[in-house]
């Protein structure tokens, strides 16, 4: 078999979200892994990287990540976990070393359209040369915009004002 890090030209990144009780995906996290498994599916990657560490509920958000492409046919092969991050920031900044490790040459930032802003200006303050890939906006339901855009709003302005 072929050695997996010289095959790994294009790598999706899924950013964590919440993991519910009995280690169940919130839906946002199911909502980015499905459209990750999408992308794999179309042969838009070759990789799916899940990120994200212990929330409140175990186990942590990348390994759910796993276990769900596991659970739609992506092979073993094909998987990367960050397991450590519980910010958006630290999802990148982990993913890095495994990235530089893989030899990606293209990443793509798997998240929500209205974490997608942020998440793409911090990879660009990292120096991480990223698109965003976003499931539909009409997967989102009214209150989850309600309630996440203010947040995002605010956080990149906090984003914006950091320094590189």
């Amino acid at each position: 078999m072929p050695d997996q890090t010289h095959q790994a030209n294009r790598i999706a990144v899924i950013l964590g979200a919440a993991v519910w009780p009995n280690g169940e995906p919130s839906p946002t996290l199911r909502r980015r892994v499905d459209h990750a498994i999408g992308l794999w599916r179309a042969g838009r990657v070759d990789r799916i990287m899940g990120c994200g560490g212990l929330g409140r509920h175990p186990p942590s958000e990348a390994h759910v990540i796993a276990r769900l492409c596991r659970n739609a046919g992506i092979p073993e092969s094909a998987l990367d976990c960050e397991d450590r991050s519980t910010t958006t920031r630290e999802n990148l900044c982990n993913a890095l070393p495994i990235l530089g490790r893989l030899g990606a040459r293209e990443v793509v930032i798997v998240t929500d359209p209205y974490h997608a802003p942020r998440a793409r200006l911090i990879a660009w303050q990292l120096g991480l040369d990223a698109t965003v890939s976003c499931p539909s906006p009409r997967r989102i339901g009214p209150r989850q915009w309600l309630r996440h855009l203010p947040r995002e709003a605010l956080a990149l302005l906090a984003t914006a004002l950091r320094l590189r």
